[in-house]
């Protein structure tokens, strides 16, 4: 089993930036990816970005490409999504997910950010 602990949300004004962190625990050796979804009011829960633990690729949202940016520290099993620029739109629970090389899918309980006008 994974536990997906993440912090740092909160309330912000347009313009500004939040970074959001995400912490693993338990069976982490076979993580895949680690990534961020959220969920935006009346709306499905969408992809914003992805990075694969091994090699560190990182795949975005068209939606938050310039404006967010997400890494990892390998040595503390955590993923951190870094928001500039946040619009009103990107006001959403914000979710933690981690994927394992047998695609198991793991969330963490979400944070909540918003951002306003």
């Amino acid at each position: 089993q994974v536990q997906l602990v993440e912090s740092g949300g909160g309330l912000v004004q347009a313009g500004g930036s939040l970074r959001l962190s995400c912490a693993a625990s338990g069976r982490t050796a076979s993580t895949y990816t680690m990534g961020w979804f959220r969920q935006r009011p009346g709306k499905e829960r969408e992809f914003v970005a992805r990075v694969y633990w091994s090699g560190g690729t990182t795949y975005y949202a068209d939606s938050v490409k310039g404006r967010f940016t997400i890494s990892r520290d390998s040595a503390k099993n955590t993923v951190y999504l870094q928001m500039n620029n946040l619009r009103p739109e990107d006001t959403a629970v914000y979710y933690c997910a981690l994927r394992t090389g047998s695609l198991s899918d793991y969330w963490g309980q979400g944070t909540q950010v918003t951002v306003s006008s």
